[in-house]
């Protein structure tokens, strides 16, 4: 019988080697594994390179993790923001390499990887220093620049709701990079809300398929603490 289900956090993660490329879900706060987060500085992998929209927000979630050291590179889109001090300390002293990809490009490096493609070119960031070292053609009047997929070998997602093969749902924006990372990772760990009885989601409801998803842990809802914005005066 597919039973999917972990029994906890620690159980879940307990396969995360050193050296692991990690991919992290999460737009700012919107989606992030909060969770999964605290267990796999709990779990104690190191050397990590971390995959995600952002570079973390205040001194929770993935800034927590850049915190303790656990982060050799982090390859994002969006790394500084009002409360990304953590971020800003560990890049200025050189204790944390970036990778920094428009977020187009992110998302379409994570499809691809998923989706099998070697290789694939964009017109993103062409003639700038992202390109730099970087295989350009131009095809049909437009330049373009070679990207290559991103793989990870552990995703950490956030769900709304599962069953015990391992399909998913998800609650509106906090969906953003989770289905794309599931589909690039070796080994993809993801958070529900809810677990549901098998053939209670509805198929066509499905965004992803079990066959991507290897550990469903149920947690406590909680509120999403806004990150990356001033405070009111």
């Amino acid at each position: 019988m597919i039973n999917k289900l972990a029994d906890s956090v620690a159980q879940a993660l307990a396969g995360v080697k050193d050296g692991a490329t990690v991919l992290i879900g999460g737009f700012g706060t919107a989606g992030i594994p909060g969770e999964l987060i605290d267990g796999l500085i709990a779990q104690g992998a190191r050397d990590l390179t971390v995959v995600n929209n952002n570079a973390g927000n205040a001194d929770q979630g993935l800034a927590a993790l850049l915190k303790a050291g656990r982060v050799r590179k982090i390859i994002c889109s969006f790394p500084r923001q009002v409360d990304s001090h953590v971020f800003d300390e560990l890049y200025r002293s050189g204790k944390l390499e970036l990778e920094l990809v428009p977020q187009g490009n992110l998302a379409e490096r994570l499809r691809a990887a998923g989706a099998g493609i070697g290789a694939f070119f964009c017109p993103t960031a062409h003639g700038t220093e992202l390109a730099a070292g970087k295989e350009t053609r131009e095809i049909n009047g437009k330049h373009y620049v070679l990207e290559y997929p991103i793989h990870g070998d552990v995703a950490l997602i956030k769900a709304e709701k599962g069953d015990r093969w391992g399909n998913l749902t998800y609650r509106m924006s906090a969906r953003n990079f989770g289905p794309v990372m599931a589909t690039a990772a070796k080994t993809t760990i993801a958070t529900v809300h809810e677990v549901v009885t098998l053939g209670s989601l509805d198929p066509e409801a499905i965004v992803t398929p079990g066959i991507y998803v290897t550990h469903v842990v149920k947690i406590d809802r909680t509120a999403t603490q806004a990150g990356g914005f001033k405070k009111s005066a």
